[in-house]
């Protein structure tokens, strides 16, 4: 393997780290742009400010609300420190290298899914681990997927994706709203009572797919940043990569297993995650 001098892999980090908030910034305003687009359209400048509203009212909430109720779907609970107490001597870590002022709660998921996810606020965060996850990866790749979580965390990713989701649902609203609207006037619209601003149309009626489409490319760009600040927190990107590595093979089995028919995967484009070997080629030029 390549080794990097110390200076060219904090330039690698500052460019990742650059790249990616751009890329946030512009997805972010661009599902601001598409829900206050389509405000304006149905209610004219007081639906402008309406959606506006209701996006500032989503960024500003805490995203624990549902983190409970998603928990006990999972049937996940809470890992005793004297149960787990290397998952807890890593998080403890994690959190404090991270500038974190709570340790995330562990839990685990009686599934045999390889998978990981964290729920929460910065405050009061809590980081699901499956069975499948803890029983195939090894402590070093345990501690890159602790680490991606921690990092979707301190990244504020539970905030900036719940925002995302809700301006994506408040699209849809509106969308329908103009949709059951366009019905109960087709009688004018027939009649030439009323003016038709078709490319309005066309662009609320398309708005909840452009939303989606933006949300998606949202949810890849945090992964990779999530990517980079693990590599940082933990010092050894291969770790993560060699347990992306393994958790993608699990899962292809998996898939081949359930769906004998499966295939291709969807477009790049449509994933909520990056190709897992466009991940692991970022993390392996951050090696040391």
């Amino acid at each position: 393997m390549n080794r990097h001098h110390p200076s060219d892999l904090r330039a690698a980090l500052l460019q990742h780290r650059r790249l990616n908030r751009l890329q946030t910034g512009l997805l972010v305003l661009t599902l601001v742009g598409i829900a206050t687009a389509a405000g304006s359209l149905l209610f004219g400048e007081g639906g402008f400010w309406l959606a506006l509203f209701a996006v500032a009212g989503a960024l500003l909430l805490e995203p624990t609300a549902a983190s409970a109720l998603t928990l006990r779907l999972y049937r996940a609970r809470a890992l005793h420190p004297h149960e787990a107490p290397e998952i807890w001597a890593m998080l403890r870590e994690l959190s404090a290298r991270a500038g974190l002022s709570a340790t995330p709660v562990p839990h685990y998921v009686p599934s045999a899914v390889v998978n990981a996810f964290a729920i929460g606020s910065k405050q009061h965060a809590s980081i699901a681990l499956t069975d499948g996850l803890l029983r195939n990866l090894s402590r070093r790749e345990l501690a890159g997927v602790l680490a991606h979580e921690v990092a979707h965390i301190a990244n504020e990713d539970l905030r900036v994706m719940g925002m995302a989701d809700s301006v994506s649902r408040l699209t849809s609203l509106l969308a329908m709203v103009g949709q059951i609207a366009i019905v109960f006037s087709l009688p004018a619209l027939l009649a030439g009572a009323v003016a038709v601003n078709w490319p309005g149309l066309l662009l609320l009626a398309a708005s909840p797919q452009l939303a989606l489409l933006a949300q998606l490319g949202l949810s890849r760009v945090r992964e990779f940043d999530a990517d980079r600040l693990a590599a940082e927190l933990t010092g050894d990107p291969q770790g993560l990569a060699s347990a992306l590595a393994k958790i993608e093979r699990v899962s292809r089995s998996w898939r081949a297993w359930l769906w004998p028919g499966w295939g291709n995967p969807e477009p790049s484009w449509l994933r909520t995650h990056p190709a897992t070997q466009d991940r692991i080629s970022r993390l392996l030029t951050l090696a040391p």
